[in-house]
């Protein structure tokens, strides 16, 4: 039974990590290298698409912004541009185009490089072709530039206060009514099962 318990925490604290490690906004220094507005079949993937419904709508295909960039150290990443609406992860975006824009104004090439901060998403699988959502693109002097995750530090501290207030409050609960009343029930069940052997001691006497 206590693996039973470990395991089921262990699994719920992976799907609370995963929801946390896919929704929190996370940030990449990149060069971008170009823009283009492709049409996708969205597939089996649709699910990590923001609009799923509309590519279902549309046969299965959608078309979709795409922002091609370069980290410091030359491996590609690509991130895909679409407005979240009010749906979730809430970041209520709705300024696909004036990003895209802003996007295909930064492009740079190798030799004169203009670095930029990313804020997306989401993750990269080239595996299934899901891309990490692009929501903020700001300009920085170069690669270098130390980023500072505060929100999500704020996010994952005030994460933490709950559960640990939830956790606090279930104990107390358990410890004045579902802990008294199991004694209880035990303490029936101790004397039940003793007037049982009583009755049968004194029916074999």
């Amino acid at each position: 039974m206590r693996y039973v318990k470990w395991t089921i925490w262990t699994i719920l604290f992976a799907f609370v990590a995963a929801v946390f490690h896919y929704t929190l906004p996370d940030r990449d220094v990149v060069r971008i290298a170009d823009t283009q507005s492709r049409r996708i079949d969205a597939g089996n993937s649709a699910i990590f698409w923001s609009h799923p419904d509309s590519a279902a709508t549309s046969g299965g295909t959608q078309d979709i912004f795409f922002i091609q960039a370069i980290r410091e150290n030359g491996k590609p990443i690509v991130y895909r541009n679409e407005d979240t609406g009010w749906g979730w992860p809430p970041y209520f975006k709705f300024d696909t185009t004036n990003l895209q824009t802003e996007a295909a104004d930064l492009t740079s090439t190798a030799a004169a490089p203009q670095w930029v901060i990313v804020t997306h998403y989401g993750w990269r699988n080239e595996f299934i072709s899901i891309f990490p959502n692009a929501v903020a693109i700001k300009p920085v002097s170069g690669p270098d530039v130390t980023v500072i995750p505060w929100l999500n530090i704020i996010i994952i501290l005030l994460a933490i206060a709950i559960f640990w207030a939830i956790r606090v409050r279930w104990i107390r609960f358990r410890e004045r009514r579902i802990d008294p009343m199991w004694d209880r029930t035990e303490a029936r069940l101790d004397r039940t099962e003793g007037k049982l052997h009583r009755w049968l001691g004194g029916g074999k006497s």
